[in-house]
């Protein structure tokens, strides 16, 4: 049983890098079950074959941490992968989300569906564009920017509430500011539907 939290984050962002390599060689050639409790979910993704999310006291969802990746079930997790994450009904290629409008996906599915997109799927147009061929269209409202490295994080509100990334020369461009009204943009290819 290894337990990690403070250790591994009172390190600078190099050493932390060294020490998880060094960890992750060790726990492969490793020939017996081992067990890692931590609350980093970067190690957590680093480290493990397997995971279990642990949410509020309860396990939430398990699987290979390329599962939980691709198929986040909660706001926690998509949160910690770096996904917008709804859920819906989907009826064909269609999500009617709940609470929010309907979207449309690639997938063709029946029944409760999660719906997912990466922040970087998303465009920004300050009007309303005319022939994109991204299906879904919402107009939006700035509540915050970030900046994380070369992107810029948006924060939106409105009919659908999402993140966006954009690179700061296409932030610049917009003239993006909080209380600015935008229209974001997702190509169905760029999204993700998959069952509840």
């Amino acid at each position: 049983l290894l337990l990690l939290d403070e250790p591994l984050a009172a390190l600078d962002a190099r050493t932390r890098l060294e020490v998880r390599a060094q960890l992750r060689r060790h726990l492969a050639g490793f020939e017996a079950v081992a067990v890692l409790v931590t609350h980093d979910p970067l190690d957590a993704m680093v480290l493990a074959d397997r995971l279990v999310v642990v949410e509020h006291g309860r396990a939430v969802q398990e699987g290979t941490p390329a599962e939980i990746a691709r198929r986040p079930r909660t706001d926690y997790i998509a949160h910690l992968v770096g996904l917008n994450l709804y859920e819906g009904r989907a009826q064909g290629r269609t999500v009617q989300l709940n609470g929010g409008p309907a979207v449309t996906t690639d997938s063709d599915l029946s029944g409760p569906v999660f719906f997912s997109f990466p922040p970087s799927a998303v465009t920004l147009h300050r009007d309303r564009p005319t022939g994109v061929s991204a299906r879904n269209l919402w107009r939006c409202e700035i509540a915050g920017l970030e900046t994380r490295g070369d992107r810029i994080r948006v924060d939106l509100t409105g009919e659908l509430p999402l993140a966006a990334d954009l690179t700061a020369a296409a932030a610049a461009d917009l003239d993006l500011h909080l209380g600015s009204i935008v229209w974001a943009a997702v190509k169905a290819t760029q999204t993700h539907a998959y069952p509840a």
